[in-house]
């Protein structure tokens, strides 16, 4: 199961003063509601063809999917409704994070839900943190709207999510993908000349 310390959970907290933090909005602070949800939101300066290739493509989704210096091994992942969503994750003194979940619903290049309170086959999860993740993806411009709503069972794990290090630890996420999305955008744009 999940073997995460309280050192590890501190040493994830302070990357939020890492080169990837961005500042927290209120606004993002004040979404948690009373239908226990947690949202956040960035601008990535890559084209939406090229953020959906770094989410469904595994390889790719290895690359950005938890905070460095932590690595995440990716189990099983079929890209579709009642498909594997399985990763675990490694941080450097050894602390894992076990994460097996199913995707609920996919529209390529603008939607991906997934959850942690089923596994493959709609069998029933009994997970360390329960949560519904419906990640979308909207062009701005020559940008992507990338948004994250993240929601929960109960007031108690938003609680434990928020204190976790929601905000922080997403957002140095989103970094990562933005940082991998250009980096292939700008693959695609060599191979096209």
């Amino acid at each position: 199961m999940n073997k995460i310390s309280t050192g590890s959970m501190q040493r994830y907290a302070e990357l939020k003063d890492s080169q990837y933090a961005r500042r927290i909005t209120r606004k993002e602070k004040s979404m948690a509601s009373e239908n226990f949800e947690l949202t956040i939101s960035r601008l990535l300066n890559a084209p939406r063809s090229a953020v959906w290739q770094a989410w469904s493509d595994p390889k790719q989704l290895a690359k950005w999917w938890c905070p460095r210096p932590w690595t995440t091994e990716v189990r099983g992942f079929d890209l579709r409704p009642g498909g594997v969503f399985y990763t675990l994750m490694r941080g450097p003194d050894g602390d894992t994070s076990d994460n097996p979940g199913v995707f609920l619903e996919i529209l390529p290049q603008e939607r991906i839900v997934f959850t942690s309170s089923l596994l493959e086959g709609w069998r029933p999860a009994t997970p360390w943190l329960a949560m519904t993740a419906i990640v979308t993806m909207e062009d701005e411009g020559k940008s992507t709207r990338y948004t994250a709503r993240v929601l929960h069972k109960d007031e108690e794990d938003q609680r434990k999510h928020e204190e976790m290090g929601f905000h922080e630890g997403w957002g140095i996420c989103i970094e990562q993908l933005c940082e991998l999305a250009r980096e292939l955008a700008l693959d695609t744009q060599v191979l096209r000349r």
